[in-house]
């Protein structure tokens, strides 16, 4: 499988859910981080992924 930044969300997405299940007392950070790679993926600040 080819992965592209266009994969990159939902995967981001699943890991986070996974995680908010097993401990959600990270629910603020895990949705913090999420939303700044998001928002950087989605300016193009994370050109270097290369993906």
């Amino acid at each position: 499988m080819h992965i592209t930044v266009a994969h990159i969300s939902p995967l981001l997405s699943l890991l986070a859910g996974v995680l908010i299940l097993i401990m959600p007392r990270l629910l603020n950070l895990i949705v913090a981080i999420f939303l700044i790679i998001n928002g950087a993926i989605g300016l193009g600040l994370l050109k270097w992924l290369h993906l």
